[in-house]
């Protein structure tokens, strides 16, 4: 504080100092050990050291404890953890059973490490984690949320799944996706095996893609086949009927219960609620095929389905032919300017009413597939529609 007046304590009961020094905000932490962690997240009493290595010991794997010597450029290491980096180990630095209990979290960042650098738990370490993953519901559900995220998207995320599962996690924080296990699928259509060993191989498959997958990819991945459980039956063969709707409401739920934005929860049930159409495109109506592509974010819808395909019987010919497609059709016959609206319906005549979206509809489905090409032609088409409703209706 006598060295920057301008910065601010943002954690004085921590030794936090913010410095700001143009556009940089430095965080300036004073060397300190811990005691009476009574929350499982922030110690009840900081004690404030001279010594490196008593800060050190406060940390949380051996990994994250090296620290650099500005003035000599050394690495000073107390608890050997450049040797773990070089083995590619994940170990709690001491007693790892008192690590975890001082902050419930880290069970989850064990997992997220080991899956991103594609590193190994120690084993007193991996007991630990098994012996207290209950404990894991002292943890916010907005911090168990943002570790899930980060599992999915930064790499391994197969790897932190599997771990998740061994460990006991899994079924503690998503107990949904616990229920996949053992789940049998028809063999003529997944060869790979239940839905579990399916939706990892997804998760594998996004650690391969080109580029890093959105957080809603990820999830459409990890959550696609979720309704699968609930609806399993064998009739002629196994069935999964009505998987997709049931998906849809046991994501809603979940994802709710992690507290993740509406507007992720929205991308990621639109992802579930279409995974199941690609089989269907090669057979649709141009205009149908067109409403389709023009899906928002069509591109994971893609991807979801592409890895879908290669993670179980391997045929990518929907998904080529919708690629083609995708190539295939400009951008303005995708959502061309509709040749009427519902003013033009009023101005001809007809009193506005719940068959005008139908009616509309019909309009945009005969310019999309050009069977009429004039606001007259379109005209025609929608009062035909309304006068049949009409007819019906009576």
């Amino acid at each position: 504080m006598q060295l920057f007046p301008n910065a601010g304590q943002v954690g004085a009961h921590f030794g936090v100092v913010l410095v700001h020094h143009g556009d940089a905000h430095v965080e300036v932490a004073t060397f300190r050990s811990d005691i009476d962690y009574t929350d499982g997240r922030r110690p009840t009493t900081v004690h404030f050291e001279s010594s490196p290595e008593q800060d050190v010991l406060r940390r949380d794997f051996t990994i994250n404890a090296l620290l650099l010597d500005p003035d000599s450029n050394e690495v000073l290491d107390f608890v050997s953890g450049r040797a773990d980096l070089n083995a590619g180990i994940i170990r709690a630095i001491g007693d790892p059973v008192r690590r975890f209990q001082e902050d419930r979290l880290r069970l989850l960042r064990a997992v997220r490490f080991a899956a991103r650098l594609n590193f190994t738990i120690e084993p007193a370490t991996f007991a630990a984690m098994q012996a207290l993953a209950p404990a894991i519901h002292q943890v916010s559900v907005e911090r168990v949320r943002d570790e899930i995220s980060r599992i999915l998207v930064e790499g391994g995320a197969r790897h932190g799944f599997e771990l998740l599962d061994a460990s006991g996690l899994l079924r503690e924080i998503l107990p949904e996706v616990s229920a996949l296990k053992g789940v049998e699928q028809p063999p003529e259509f997944h060869p790979e095996g239940d839905v579990w060993t399916h939706t990892l191989i997804m998760l594998d498959g996004l650690s391969n893609s080109t580029s890093p997958p959105t957080l809603e990819l990820a999830l459409g991945v990890l959550l696609h086949d979720i309704g699968k459980p609930a609806t399993f039956r064998i009739a002629d063969r196994i069935r999964f009927d009505g998987h997709v709707e049931k998906g849809v409401e046991i994501s809603h739920a979940l994802l709710n219960r992690l507290r993740f934005p509406h507007a992720v929860i929205e991308r990621v049930e639109a992802l579930i609620d279409n995974h199941m159409r690609f089989k269907d495109v090669p057979n649709m109506r141009e205009s149908k095929v067109k409403r389709f592509l023009r899906m928002p974010k069509f591109e994971e819808h893609l991807e979801l389905h592409r890895l879908d395909c290669l993670s179980s019987n391997g045929n990518l010919t929907n998904y080529d032919f919708a690629r083609a497609k995708q190539h295939e059709v400009p951008p303005g016959q995708l959502r061309p300017t509709p040749l009427i609206t519902g003013h033009d319906l009023i101005a001809a005549g007809c009193k506005p009413g719940p068959a005008f979206g139908a009616a509309l509809r019909e309009a945009e489905d005969a310019q999309l597939e050009g069977r009429v090409a004039t606001k007259e032609e379109a005209l025609k088409i929608a009062l035909d529609k309304l006068y049949s409703t009409t007819l019906t209706t009576k």
